[in-house]
């Protein structure tokens, strides 16, 4: 088998081949998918073993074969319930057939089903749904088909072509569903946060830096993707104002072919004064056909009730859960500006993978300010908290100042960009008219490029003395015209690697190696410093959807616990991998030490491996989970300019370590509440491996 493998340093990707018995080397890569978590998810799990059994017991005078179909099987859990579930209450042999494309999850598939003694009752197939043929894979059409291919959106993950096709060629004419229905909702909100999200313009207009990267008529120009966010909502409930009521938007009956494109006209009853800056979403699964299994992603202030009457047996509390959130649509511009019980008409489009909202009289307020682009114009879409950030008057302030501080003294200096950063870029082509800019844009490239041209005017400089260089290639003298670097400088960022591990934007101290031989001997390198942080925390939520599986529903999964990176109850020999998450996302948290250094990477000299290691003494009482690691950018070491990414931040991912097993500690007992944190950094590899005693 052969897996892809980025090296986290140099952005560069290479094809590794992976042993048919080296389990281990494909931890990281499904440790950083959603199945762990998804079968931690007990509600779930109880919701789908129910709703099996009792469709199933609709086929229980059948005298033909029943055949039930699951695809997107991930470990087979859906399968092996309806085998049981045929096995005891079929008196004619059924039999049951699973598809997974993804290949490492189907080799672990199959462990699963020979561990519980089901490999021969169950037919697996390595492909996706739509390339089984009747006839040729499968002797018969299903009729039953059990899935769960739903994103927190519902849709993202192609259930309605999926349901489309398998409704045209494998399931016969009256067959049933596990789920049955779905039906998404939402309520309108006001949210100062979500609305920094994706508004760049009007929060760039109270920036006192004279940089414009969405001049007036260009607002779009950077912008967030138009597409609804997954985030846990409820960690923001208290800076969340409602403005309605929930309300329904789109209804899907998995036991029909549905539709590519559904449009929807809804009207809301404003609740409050205020202005609707989002549309928070979410949506409720009816598993079984009776309509007594639900399962709901609603955030925590939404009761049954609220859900459009769903029975008194109905329960929505659920376990936090990371592969299920709710999902955020962002008004345009300032918001929508309503009224306490006036009338919002809404429409609702839905894709064959998406769903999207606008408000019908939106565009037409003047005191929105969001305008769409002409077709025509370039856009470049960045994740919100990118959005955010660029938007933030004390970080920019931040910046401008490091920046203005490094150009003094220096007369038609050459500075270097070696991230993605247009925000760094503009701001030096902006202060100092007689410098020359090389922007390396290894993710931007020529979309950077074209983006810069756009709002030169607008930011007081012209293109001569800005150029963007393909970052693939080695840059030389010839390409600076034998004039060295007089700044190198990142924020680092680097596109299309939000998200990741927070010393995976160590890529910029492997850039300012290979460009070690055209910095000048003064070169101001920003950032200068890199330094690896951590805490100690307690997590009861992420560390319990992340646990060792033992029986799930009377299935045993423990096989699969060391692929999937899961902590408790296993070998203290295994590895259990840093992972990204936000942290103030992570369901109910709490620090329990003060923040203490690992590590120092010095970028004013060449990159080399390195090592580190700090006690950390709890101050606090309480049951630690793991750790939470992160990297502070030293930007000016002599004015003490720092740009932390810790847990404090809510636009950068942490890295968190968790424990194999936690532990209780208590405060104010030094010597005996404290625990080693150790840092290995490998140059050659950009690996960078965390250990705990």
């Amino acid at each position: 088998m052969f897996q892809l493998k980025v090296n986290p340093v140099t952005g560069k990707s290479e094809w590794i081949v992976i042993e048919e018995d080296e389990e281990s080397s494909v931890v990281v890569d499904l440790a950083t998918t959603c199945y762990l978590d998804m079968l931690n998810d007990a509600p779930r799990n109880s919701a789908y073993l129910h709703a099996i059994h009792s469709t199933l017991l609709l086929f229980s005078n059948n005298h033909s074969p029943l055949h039930v179909l699951d695809i997107g099987s991930g470990t087979g859990l859906l399968s092996m319930m309806a085998a049981r579930s045929m096995s005891h209450h079929h008196s004619s042999k059924g039999f049951v057939t699973a598809c997974e494309s993804y290949l490492p999850m189907f080799k672990l598939m199959n462990k699963v089903l020979r561990a519980n003694h089901m490999n021969t009752t169950i037919r697996v197939f390595n492909k996706r749904s739509d390339e089984l043929q009747v006839g040729h894979h499968i002797p018969s059409r299903a009729h039953v088909l059990v899935s769960e291919i739903l994103d927190s959106e519902l849709l993202g993950e192609g259930l309605i072509p999926t349901l489309q096709h398998a409704h045209d060629c494998l399931l016969v004419e009256n067959y049933k569903t596990v789920p049955y229905k779905a039906t998404t909702y939402a309520q309108l909100v006001e949210s100062t946060y979500l609305w920094k999200l994706h508004d760049l313009f009007n929060n760039e207009a109270n920036a006192a830096d004279g940089i414009h990267l969405v001049p007036k008529g260009k607002e779009t120009i950077l912008r967030v993707k138009p597409q609804q966010l997954a985030m846990h909502c409820d960690a923001i409930g208290e800076e969340i104002r409602l403005l309605s009521e929930p309300f329904k938007v789109f209804e899907f009956d998995f036991s029909k072919r549905p539709d590519s494109h559904g449009e929807t006209q809804v009207h809301i009853k404003a609740t409050n004064d205020g202005t609707v800056h989002a549309v928070i979403s979410w949506w409720v699964l009816q598993l079984d056909y009776e309509g007594l299994i639900y399962y709901s992603t609603a955030p925590k202030w939404v009761t049954p009730l609220q859900n459009n009457g769903l029975p008194s047996s109905y329960s929505c509390i659920r376990y936090w859960c990371d592969h299920w959130k709710q999902c955020v649509w962002f008004s345009k511009g300032k918001g929508l500006l309503v009224r306490k019980d006036e009338n919002v008409c809404m429409n609702a489009i839905h894709t064959d993978i998406s769903i999207s909202y606008e408000f019908q009289s939106q565009s037409q307020r003047s005191e929105v300010d969001g305008h769409d682009l002409s077709p025509q114009l370039l856009s470049v879409t960045l994740s919100p908290e990118r959005i955010a950030i660029y938007g933030d008057n004390n970080w920019r302030l931040s910046m401008l100042k490091a920046i203005d501080y490094a150009l003094k003294e220096k007369d038609s200096p050459l500075c270097v960009v070696a991230d993605d950063s247009v925000f760094l870029t503009i701001m030096v082509a902006h202060l100092s008219k007689k410098s020359r800019t090389i922007a390396l844009f290894p993710g931007l490239r020529e979309k950077g490029s074209k983006y810069l041209e756009a709002v030169a005017d607008e930011n007081g400089y012209s293109m001569d003395r800005v150029q963007v260089i393909n970052s693939k290639k080695q840059l030389t003298l010839d390409d600076t015209q034998q004039k060295k670097a007089d700044l190198l400088i990142a924020e680092p960022f680097y596109f299309g690697s939000e998200g990741m591990l927070p010393w995976q934007s160590l890529q910029f101290w492997s850039r300012r190696t290979m460009l070690d031989s055209i910095l000048s001997e003064d070169v101001c390198i920003m950032p200068c410093k890199g330094i690896l942080k951590g805490c100690a925390m307690s997590l009861p939520d992420l560390w319990r959807s992340r646990r060792a599986l033992e029986n799930i529903e009377g299935f045993d999964h423990s096989m699969v616990n060391s692929t999937l990176g899961a902590c408790g109850g296993l070998s203290s020999s295994l590895e259990i991998p840093c992972l990204p998450f936000f942290i103030w996302q992570c369901g109910e948290t709490k620090k329990l030490s003060d923040t203490c250094t690992i590590l120092e990477f010095d970028f004013l000299k060449p990159m080399t491996s390195c090592h580190g290691k700090a006690t950390v003494e709890f101050v606090d009482t309480g049951v630690c989970h793991g750790f939470a690691l992160w990297i502070d950018w030293v930007i000016l070491s002599t004015n003490n300019i720092v740009m932390s990414t810790g847990p404090d931040q809510r636009y950068w991912k942490q890295g968190i370590k968790l424990l194999a097993e936690p532990f209780k500690v208590t405060k104010n007992i030094p010597g005996i509440c404290s625990a080693v944190l150790e840092a290995s950094f490998d140059s050659s590899s950009g690996e960078l491996s965390v250990k705990y005693n």
